[in-house]
């Protein structure tokens, strides 16, 4: 370094003697580290950056500055943030009630969504109606392989037994009144 004679502080302040003999930037780092050392020994923790919250998580203190991390005033995927505001207004449960219908070729597969849809989800009971006898049948033979599948992909407890029905049968009703007996076809005799 220069043999130049040191420029002595303004304010009248030296360093330490152990750190008189340092030059510029290396008393800075040196300073700073024995400052870091000495909170460490009270129990504080400096010099560590904190993490910006995960999105949807709320902390005691807020953070005032914006770095380079991800924080929660950033954007986020929409299924994430409609999950998070489900969860925070207690509609998880609805949500997993509509998802049954909204994903029923999925849940399901495709087979069986062509010949069969879902027409009610009450306390647990799911009504499914099928288009044909057959597959009526073909359904309750496979219920239990059908709750598994619904279970795996909405959660447990949204969907707890499945009522099965066929096609409905051609009434001989005409108009809103209905009287009991045979009907039209006891007037000839």
């Amino acid at each position: 370094m220069s043999d130049e004679p040191r420029e002595e502080p303004r304010d009248g302040s030296r360093p330490p003697e152990h750190l008189a003999g340092l030059p510029g930037m290396d008393l800075v780092r040196r300073t700073l580290a024995e400052a870091r050392e000495a909170a460490r020994s009270q129990g504080k923790d400096i010099g560590r950056q904190q993490r910006a919250p995960l999105p949807g998580r709320v902390t005691g203190r807020r953070r005032r500055w914006s770095g380079p991390g991800p924080d929660h005033r950033d954007p986020q995927p929409l299924d994430d943030a409609a999950a998070d505001l489900a969860q925070r207004r207690g509609w998880t449960a609805r949500v997993a009630e509509g998802s049954v219908f909204a994903r029923w070729a999925a849940l399901v597969g495709d087979d069986i969504a062509q010949h069969a849809h879902p027409t009610a989800l009450r306390d647990g009971v799911l009504a499914i109606a099928a288009e044909s006898t057959a597959w009526a049948t073909q359904l309750r033979m496979m219920q239990a392989q059908l709750l598994a599948k619904i279970a795996a992909a909405v959660g447990d407890g949204v969907v707890t037994a499945v009522k099965i029905s066929g096609p409905v049968a051609p009434s001989w009703r005409k108009g809103p009144r209905h009287i009991r007996g045979r009907g039209p076809r006891d007037t000839y005799g």
